[in-house]
């Protein structure tokens, strides 16, 4: 499958079989977010990989609403950036968890990005600050994000390249 391909089949998935995930894939998509590129190769990040099914309940809460889909996932790979190595952390961070993404779904593991930064749980905390406890995750690293990971419990249709939105596609001037 083309790189296209895997993109045009690309969905956010939120419901999961149960299954687990073959440990190589996993390595393989942890594996293409360390390929990630980064500013000056600083690579600021920090994964951390849960598997406990307790901590992914505890996850599921994290925000006030769009982690749920945590609760049922096999896994999750929370990614943290270290503010002291560079001001790009969070464009980083991003890059590796795209990375994360496509892989997942080059190998048929659902997956959905599930925004930890600037958000808060349901009672107002920041969401960053309930999972810095959760995972003792030292101060200078910043929370970017939580990737799920399962076996997709439904397979939606791939996009349509005639259905993009060509029209955000600007010539020589916008």
């Amino acid at each position: 499958m083309t790189l296209l391909e895997i993109m045009k089949h690309r969905r956010s998935v939120r419901k999961y079989t149960g299954e687990k995930i073959d440990e190589d894939k996993l390595q393989q998509i942890l594996a293409a977010a360390l390929l990630a590129p980064s500013g000056r190769a600083a690579r600021p990040w920090e994964f951390v990989v849960v598997k406990d099914r307790e901590m992914l309940d505890r996850l599921s809460i994290s925000r006030e609403h769009g982690a749920e889909m945590l609760a049922g996932a096999d896994c999750a790979v929370v990614v943290f950036g270290d503010e002291n190595k560079t001001d790009v952390w969070t464009e980083d961070c991003c890059n590796a968890m795209a990375h994360m993404y496509l892989m997942a779904s080059a190998l048929g593991v659902g997956c959905c990005w599930i925004q930890g930064r600037l958000r808060k749980t349901a009672d107002g905390a920041m969401t960053e600050d309930y999972i810095r406890g959760l995972l003792d995750v030292p101060s200078h690293y910043r929370l970017e994000a939580i990737m799920s990971l399962g076996i997709p419990a439904e397979q939606p249709q791939p996009y349509e390249l005639d259905q993009l939105p060509w029209e955000k596609i600007h010539k020589e001037t916008f």
